[in-house]
């Protein structure tokens, strides 16, 4: 049977629960922060509330379905509050119902999408809706067939990856070499391959009469563009829009929204640029960052009040963002713990991975035996192929532990295949006794692997090779340390006994584990919080990953490590190994995203010897204050950081003087011309407005500026003071910072030439 949407009744005015009142409306707001409070009062959209991690947000978008409800503003059946996964739909609905909102339906965009496509697809196509294709693997292992090739079992999850990136970029097969190449994305194979693979892909779906789950999205948006009076209907039915996570929307997903909404609609979106971590998936902050642009008249509310972690936690969260650079950070949010104080984050440099793994367990242990429970400690990292040597680290102290967002190591594809080919191997001779003093095990594990693709460097690119390979080097590891065990003991290290350590570990690690702790990659843990928080791996070449190449790239990975520290509520422990085996070369350091943050490293990327690191950072002057800013004019907190720079509310007057402004643009265009650099090399455009606004009459008020560091300020200072007193720059001459330099502010270009 057919879902059937509620026909609306607009008969009645008031629309909140029998008997309710003002009084009952105004209960829903006890509690709330005057933040929050601002949201859940803020009943007609556009509204565009940027949530900070911690800070309440699905408490405060929650509060304010439940408040228009129960004042009679909104009827139930006219919302639909939107998300991106089954578990935050169904939290927000179970608010909801607590709050006295019942009816009010909280759907990701796909399952609205299929509701509607179910109800509409008769009338607008005719016929019954066809079979939704639960997994495209198989129907992507058919297409590459038909083009000729021979993929592994692991490579379709790329190659469906790629397919599904296309479609909610919204790019058809034919485009995709030239979409590819435009947004700098490395291809998991050829690019005209995969070109081919998406066309045959699609058309075998409609040979068989199948769509996939874009396909829900495309064709119910292209019913609403098509048939005006579907989309009439669906306006009529939904009056009222909440959407959550909006940084993670793609422009498929946009486009299903403006269909939904028109141009009428009450709209409400919340979201926060710094938790941006899903691009590859086609994810995109943009609409978030321009909702002002598209709705000049939004009322626009930040929630940075945290109330998930500790001062000592949220300070560093903080120091993260402070040295990030793009678009996303001219708008990160600087959160305020609204917790007692904390422990302190401990910062752990271990020999070689075992070590760390194993430290890592004995905390986790000292934790518990504090009386954390095991269910409220994470283990985090980067990708998959990290998690087996802290399985068994955990497993060796007899500490229950659950994966999260990926299989068990010993039930993944590619270790139970290579787990098949080694006893194979030890079947058919392997077995034999190998010498005891020589390291011919590992060889021997390299060798069988290697019949199935894995090579002693790991692949280009990122995705479901990569982590294959991530998973096979581990078995390669663990055969390494076997058999240094085995040596050490004086007994032979063969085929045959590592098979049966492999057979053993995998059996110790099958018990179930009710409580227990949890493994999970970064991006799976996104969402989630812990009393006790461990990432783990913290490395150049893991953090940021070895395939981030471009800066953005890179700043996503930062932003990824800005997730991991929120989730931590209380405990905050950050490590990093030296080495990947005992007795390794120690030629690893730590991530250049916590330079200036741990105990001992210089600030902002800058390595021993006080150069700046390859990411551009520079020195810290030590002078930037960390403290809250105030607006100037209306004594309010200011978060975001353009508007830390000018020291003043985006909506307050502006007491720039224009005429100033114009001489510092024109005196940083001749410098830069001189020098051949962008203008914003010299200073940004936000700077000079900065200096405009309050002119400086000496170093020292110079200096206070944001933008404006020693080098700079002993470059520049001579040249700005003189321009300020309305005189002509005493030397224009002076050398601008080192190319590839960011400045001493060591940040983006809010209005550089190049945007």
């Amino acid at each position: 049977m057919q879902a059937q949407l509620p026909v609306p009744d607009d008969t009645h005015h008031s629309y909140g629960p029998a008997g309710a009142g003002p009084g009952d409306a105004d209960a829903v707001l006890a509690g709330l922060d005057p933040e929050q409070r601002a949201v859940a009062t803020a009943l007609h959209g556009p509204v565009c509330v940027l949530a900070g991690a911690g800070t309440g947000k699905t408490r405060a978008i929650t509060h304010r379905i439940a408040y228009g409800v129960r004042s009679g503003v909104y009827r139930p059946q006219q919302v639909l509050a939107v998300t991106f996964t089954a578990r935050a739909a169904g939290e927000m609905r179970g608010r909801l119902r607590q709050l006295g909102a019942e009816g009010v339906q909280a759907r990701t965009f796909h399952s609205a999408a299929l509701r509607q496509l179910q109800y509409f697809w008769p009338r607008a196509v005719g016929g019954e809706v066809p079979r939704l294709l639960e997994r495209k693997v198989q129907l992507v292992a058919e297409a590459a067939g038909r083009c000729g090739m021979r993929v592994q079992r692991t490579e379709l999850r790329d190659l469906t990856g790629e397919i599904e990136w296309s479609k909610v970029t919204q790019i058809v097969p034919e485009d995709y070499p030239a979409a590819v190449a435009k947004a700098g994305r490395e291809a998991p194979r050829d690019a005209a391959e995969i070109s081919r693979v998406y066309g045959i892909y699609e058309q075998l779906k409609r040979d068989r009469g199948v769509i996939d789950f874009e396909d829900v999205l495309l064709l119910t948006a292209a019913i609403l563009e098509d048939r005006p009076e579907i989309a009439e209907q669906v306006r009529a039915q939904y009056q009222h829009f909440t959407v959550d996570e909006y940084q993670d929307v793609s422009p498929l997903q946009q486009r299903l929204l403006d269909q939904w909404a028109g141009p009428g609609a009450s709209l409400c979106v919340v979201g926060d640029a710094s938790q941006t971590i899903y691009s590859f998936t086609g994810a995109t902050p943009d609409y978030l960052l321009g909702f002002r642009s598209r709705h000049p008249d939004a009322t626009v509310v930040k929630l940075v009040r945290d109330y998930r972690s500790t001062p000592q936690v949220v300070h560093l969260a903080n120091g993260l963002l402070a040295q990030a650079r793009g678009e996303a950070a001219q708008h990160r949010l600087e959160l305020i713990s609204q917790r007692e104080a904390g422990p302190e984050p401990v910062y752990t440099e271990y020999p070689d991975e075992p070590a760390e793994a194993e430290g890592t367990a004995q905390r986790i242990r000292e934790l518990m035996a504090r009386g954390v429970r095991a269910s409220e400690i994470a283990v985090l990292f980067r990708t998959n192929g990290q998690s087996e040597v802290y399985e068994q680290a955990l497993a060796d102290l007899g500490l229950p532990y659950q994966l999260k967002g990926a299989e068990r190591f010993f039930e993944r594809p590619e270790i139970r295949e290579a787990g098949t080919l080694l006893r194979g191997a030890a079947r058919a001779g392997g077995a034999d006794t190998l010498a005891v003093d020589g390291p011919e095990l590992a060889a021997h594990v390299r060798a069988v692997l290697a019949s199935r693709g894995f090579s002693a460097e790991p692949p280009a690119g990122s995705g479901a090779v990569r982590e294959r390979w991530e998973s096979l080097a581990a078995l390669v590891r663990l055969a390494e340390e076997f058999e240094a065990q085995q040596r050490a003991a004086g007994r032979p290290a063969d085929l045959a006994a590592y098979v049966a350590e492999l057979d053993a570990r995998a059996n110790a690690q099958h018990a179930p584990a009710v409580e227990g702790v949890t493994l999970a990659s970064l991006h799976a843990a996104k969402g989630l919080e812990w009393d006790a928080v461990f990432l783990v791996g913290l490395t150049e070449g893991m953090m940021p990953i070895t395939y981030a190449k471009t800066d953005e790239q890179v700043e996503e990975e930062r932003r990824l490590l800005y997730v991991g520290v929120t989730r931590a509520r209380e405990h905050l422990s950050l490590s990093w190994a030296l080495a990947r085996s005992p007795g390794g070369r120690a030629g690893r350091t730590p991530t250049r995203f916590l330079d200036g943050l741990r105990p001992g490293s210089a600030a902002r990327g800058v390595r021993a010897g006080g150069r700046a690191g390859a990411e551009g950072g520079v020195e810290k002057s030590g002078r930037r204050n960390r403290g809250p800013v105030k607006c100037r004019v209306c004594g309010r907190v200011l978060s975001e950081a353009v508007e830390r720079k000018l020291r003043r509310c985006e909506g307050c007057p502006s007491s720039m003087d224009e005429a100033l402004f114009e001489r510092l643009r024109a005196w940083r265009g001749e410098t830069a011309r001189t020098h051949g650099v962008p203008a914003y090399v010299v200073f940004t455009d936000a700077t000079l407005m900065a200096i405009a606004e309050d002119p400086p009459g000496s170093e020292r008020d110079l200096a206070g500026i944001a933008g404006v560091g020693p080098a700079k300020l002993d470059k520049y200072g001579a040249d700005v003071l003189s321009l300020c007193a309305g005189e002509q720059p005493v030397d224009g001459a002076a050398e601008p910072p080192g190319e590839g330099t960011l400045g001493d502010d060591g940040e983006e270009p809010e209005n550089s030439p190049e945007k």
